[in-house]
């Protein structure tokens, strides 16, 4: 065996075991437990979720939700070809109803409409009904929409396991009557979760059915720590929004003086450090222990990155959503006429008329006793358009000051920083736009745009040296920025500076009239909240920087010696607040 491959065998055999025994779990109860969330797509999950449907097929309804499902078919409605067929109106049931007692099996969850996850969690709370979640997520702060992962017991990844063997169910054991948990056992639960961030009621009581579970399944009269543990590692650890808190270092001892010489130890065993019994460790301690060791990769990178865990699409790669009737994620119909780019929904329009079908061909008949019985009438009352939402394309706005001698340094790591972000342009829906200020004034070295190769030729000519027409350079990024908002992207705006300013933007060098200017254009980009960020790169940070930062109401990051990746890491952060 590789021995740089053996730890990482070691993790997946251990999470192999544990989402096993959260699936046999929830396979045992999943009404009580309400739902499983499987991240990681591929063979092992579907052989899981085979194994679920095929078991739970046998006691309960398990009802699948299409990907593109509306509120409509998921709360119930018309029935149209019977309403048609009849000429009186006909109702079906929605995809909960079928579910009622049984599972929904759920996938693409991390795509999931709000609304359409809403209707879900309620019925969760209100009905005896369970979730399998698929999540296909491969971004670490994408997620199933927070509501329903709130209200169910386990969040298993899978991404680390490879053998289909590793999550073979074993056969559902005998009903027996759960031990229950003493009042220590309790309070070592609740101390656990908060220092993991879980200040909510129901992980914990999933914890405490799962600690009754597990000692039920190894027969157990009552439940010990093994048992509680058990219920960390699968309950509280996934949802963990902090790592416990680690232990202070020891304060070391001060030296000997140097004429007192160390005495030699003494060799007998009785008078040496005493071993620690397991029982004199606070139960807390080894379940914080449990929990650290047991928190998935994606949810670390989240607690380390302090990314909000969010719902569907907080992937936060591209811009602000924004509704559409043209392309995007289906949003479902409304009442409305087709024409300027809004598509006729014919099902859905006949769908609306179809109860009304009698009444018009009564009075219809009435009007001219030849009218065709069998003729559908439509009014325009009835006819329903389509409507979609999309993420708008971002562009990122490098303005750089190329002023004075250190400006060949700036400009290589925004050179830098420009060509990464445009390496993943494509992949990130993104736009980005470079202006130079020096000298008199400002100049745009690279409008908007995806190509790396006419970006390159522009960066190689990117001039420097000469004076700090801040203003001018605030102002042209503010244009640029407001003509990218009139064409539907989000922007943001970068500026690469020491804030210091000494020209104004007509090019008369003054350097208290070149602040107050600078403050002023900064206070009119922060009016328009046009998110921005400003990269302090002086060779000390310099307060002009963060107080330029203020007035342009955003983020400072102190980059004394700047590299690009650190730039283009520090600009998509404020990139994704602004998407979201």
């Amino acid at each position: 065996m590789n021995d740089a491959a053996a730890p990482d065998q070691m993790h997946a055999a251990s999470d192999a075991a544990d989402q096993t025994l959260a699936a046999q779990f929830f396979l045992n109860d999943p009404l009580a437990f309400r739902g499983i969330c499987l991240r990681g797509f591929g063979p092992v999950r579907d052989h899981l979720v085979a194994q679920l449907v095929e078991r739970l097929s046998a006691d309960y309804p398990v009802i699948k939700v299409p990907i593109n499902v509306d509120n409509e078919r998921l709360l119930g409605g018309v029935d149209l070809t019977a309403t048609l067929a009849t000429g009186r109106r006909v109702e079906r049931p929605g995809l909960i109803e079928q579910a009622e007692g049984g599972v929904l099996l759920i996938p693409m969850a991390e795509r999931m409409a709000e609304d359409v996850a809403a209707h879900i969690a309620q019925a969760l709370d209100t009905s005896n009904l369970g979730v399998i979640l698929l999540d296909d997520s491969v971004e670490a702060d994408e997620a199933p929409p927070r509501g329903l992962i709130e209200r169910i017991a386990f969040r298993c990844d899978l991404s680390r396991v490879r053998t289909l063997e590793a999550v073979d169910l074993a056969p559902t054991p005998p009903e027996t009557k759960p031990a229950k948990l003493s009042k220590d056992q309790q309070k070592s639960l609740a101390v656990t979760a908060a220092m993991l961030g879980i200040y909510s009621v129901r992980p914990l009581l999933f914890a405490q059915s799962v600690a009754r579970q597990h000692a039920a399944l190894y027969e157990q009269a009552k439940v010990d720590d093994d048992d509680i543990a058990t219920a960390v590692r699968l309950v509280l650890a996934p949802r963990a929004t902090q790592l416990p808190p680690a232990e202070p270092p020891p304060e070391e001892e001060p030296p000997p003086p140097e004429d007192q010489q160390p005495e030699e130890p003494e060799d007998d065993p009785g008078d040496g450090d005493e071993e620690q019994s397991l029982d004199d460790i606070p139960l807390e301690d080894i379940l914080l222990e449990a929990a650290a060791a047991a928190i998935p990769p994606h949810v670390l990178d989240q607690i380390n990155d302090n990314v909000r865990a969010a719902g569907p699409s907080s992937a936060g790669k591209s811009g602000q959503k924004s509704k559409s009737t043209m392309r995007g994620r289906p949003l479902g119909t409304r009442p409305g006429l087709p024409g300027n780019g809004k598509r006729l929904a014919l099902i859905d329009s006949l769908r609306a008329a179809a109860p009304w079908q009698t009444i018009r061909r009564n009075a219809a008949q009435q009007a001219d006793q030849d009218a065709d019985p069998e003729k559908i009438h439509i009014r325009k009352s009835d006819l329903r358009v389509r409507h979609f939402e999309e993420r708008r394309e971002t562009v990122t706005i490098f303005a750089v000051d190329a002023s004075g001698s250190s400006a060949l340094a700036r400009l290589a790591e925004a050179k830098g920083a420009v060509e990464l972000m445009l390496a993943e342009a494509y992949v990130k829906r993104s736009q980005v736009a470079l202006i130079a200020f020096r000298q008199n004034g400002a100049e745009v070295l690279l409008p908007p745009t995806r190509s790396l190769t006419r970006a390159r030729r522009a960066l190689s000519a990117l001039p420097g040296g000469g004076g700090t027409p801040l203003a001018a350079g605030l102002i042209a990024a503010q244009q640029l920025a407001e003509a990218a908002v009139k064409r539907g992207q989000t922007p943001t705006i970068a500026l690469l500076t020491d804030g210091k300013a000494n020209v104004l933007s007509d090019g008369t060098p003054d350097r208290k009239g070149a602040m107050e200017e600078a403050e002023n254009a900064a206070k009119a980009i922060a009016a328009q909240a046009l998110p921005a960020i400003v990269l302090d790169i002086s060779p000390r940070p310099r307060p002009e920087a963060a107080t330029l930062a203020k007035a342009l109401n955003g983020r400072y990051f102190p980059l004394p010696r700047a590299q690009s990746a650190a730039m283009v890491e520090a600009i998509e952060s404020v990139g994704q607040d602004a998407g979201r």
